[in-house]
């Protein structure tokens, strides 16, 4: 990995734990700091959607930063994420509409899935192309 992915990566992390601190500050302020205030729960998730548009920019700087055999697996493993969690989040959403399942449909399971079919794609593109 040469300097400037390094730096990419980095730049990356740092947008990543800014967006899941403010994801946690918009999720669990309401509840144990400020009781629900609107304006600042509002203020909180305004934060984070702000913060989440950085980190989009920051992926897209680190993609473009890479070569073009690392950008290949990249996006070959978003390819994958997205289609596949387009179609188990409809299916899971069907389950949930039509009472298939007992619980209601949390959008938390489909961001673990999302997350862990990234990670598996990222892995076997790293393997494939060794």
């Amino acid at each position: 990995m040469n300097k400037t992915n390094k730096k990419s990566v980095k730049t990356l992390a740092i947008w990543t734990i800014a967006w899941v601190l403010s994801t946690a500050l918009a999720a669990f302020g309401p509840v144990f700091v400020w009781e629900s205030q609107t304006v600042l729960t509002g203020g909180a998730i305004g934060i984070n959607f702000l913060v989440g548009i950085g980190m989009i920019f920051a992926n897209i700087h680190h993609i473009t930063s890479l070569d073009e055999m690392l950008q290949k697996i990249q996006l070959q493993a978003m390819g994958i994420t997205l289609g596949a969690t387009l179609v188990a989040g409809i299916s899971y959403s069907l389950m949930d509409t039509t009472n298939l399942m007992a619980a209601d449909a949390e959008i938390s399971f489909l961001v673990i899935f999302m997350g862990l079919t990234y990670m598996a794609a990222v892995v076997i593109g790293y393997r494939r192309y060794k």
